[in-house]
């Protein structure tokens, strides 16, 4: 009878030995997904068998049963978090795991760039992989209200950065995070302006930014294009900034810009109109915002492309017109004749 039960004990131990070998086999072992890329959502509130179910019913072929044991045995089935994953061929129920409770979630990222328009930031969005369109048909106006922002303007509003994201996320929720983003760069822009700059409020320094932005081909040349602007209001002149034309166009410029365009009067001509434009225009980088709380010491008040992206800066018109002829009309200035 002795040998007897030291049989079975001897088996039961055997059995054990081999069920733990096995089980950490099969913790190690690549689980069998359906597709290259498996997509995993974990809703708030999910238990661990419901984890290892919804696991199974994205396309991972596994029993539900043997992937709960296996979370329970870990001791961490209570430290799994909610959210959107990704699971890759090679994922084994050990890494699995270690992903859940760690909650690194399938992540994307969305760039919104500096000197972007509004539409071009929606366009951007509505394109974005695995972003929810839930602002898609909604105007710009609702838009904003709901933002927290009602009657303002959404031009200029969100900050150009590089923007991640989970799978899943809304668009709404990632143009909150670029909004925030910009209110928090204009606030300490705006107290760290210079004490004689011509602007009364925050909301002008956005405008003359968008502006910075938008006229700047070098960013060397970013603090003199300020000066520039900044020279003009100081006096009164019309900032005759071509951007705001084109700006102020909308849908109808077609890459050209006329004459009868610039003399043709929106609210954003500053050719036609003196002072800042009512809106931004673009959305202004932090350098730009630098630069305009900061512009150059410098007499300029107008500058004209040089044809490889910098600009020469005049501060009389004479000068400005050579500049013209030199760079945009391939008209040599002539040598000074100093007598014999």
């Amino acid at each position: 009878m002795r040998r007897f039960f030291l049989t079975i004990f001897l088996l039961g131990a055997l059995g054990a030995l081999g069920a733990g070998a096995w089980g950490l086999w099969w913790v190690h072992r690549p689980l069998d997904l359906a597709a290259p890329n498996v997509d995993l959502s974990v809703e708030p509130g999910t238990t661990p068998r419901g984890v290892a179910e919804a696991v199974a019913a994205a396309g991972t072929r596994v029993q539900p049963q043997l992937l709960y044991a296996w979370f329970r045995f870990s001791g961490q089935d209570r430290q799994i978090r909610a959210g959107s994953y990704e699971l890759e061929r090679g994922v084994t129920p050990r890494t699995l795991l270690n992903m859940l409770v760690r909650g690194e979630e399938a992540t994307r990222s969305l760039v919104l760039v500096e000197g972007w328009n509004f539409r071009q930031v929606r366009a951007a969005l509505a394109k974005a992989e695995q972003l929810k369109p839930e602002t898609v048909g909604e105007d710009d106006a609702a838009l904003m209200a709901r933002l927290g922002k009602p009657g303002v303007h959404p031009e200029g509003r969100f900050f150009p950065d590089t923007y991640t994201y989970s799978k899943g996320s809304t668009d709404f929720a990632v143009l909150q995070r670029a909004m925030r983003a910009m209110d928090k760069k204009l606030e300490a822009a705006w107290a760290a302006r210079a004490s004689d700059l011509p602007l009364k409020t925050s909301d002008e320094l956005l405008i003359l930014a968008s502006i910075v932005e938008k006229e700047t081909g070098q960013a060397k040349d970013r603090p003199e294009v300020a000066a520039v602007f900044v020279n003009r209001l100081r006096i009164g002149m019309p900032l005759q900034t071509d951007p705001t034309v084109i700006y102020g166009m909308g849908t109808a410029y077609e890459g050209n810009l006329r004459k009868k365009d610039l003399q043709t009067d929106t609210p954003w001509n500053t050719y036609t109109r003196g002072g800042l434009p009512p809106t931004p225009i673009s959305m202004p980088g932090k350098a730009a915002l630098l630069a305009t709380i900061q512009p150059a010491q410098s007499k300029s008040l107008y500058f004209v492309s040089r044809g490889d992206g910098s600009s020469q800066f005049s501060s009389t018109l004479d000068d400005h017109n050579r500049a013209v002829n030199r760079y945009q009309r391939g008209i040599e200035p002539k040598p000074k004749n100093n007598g014999p």
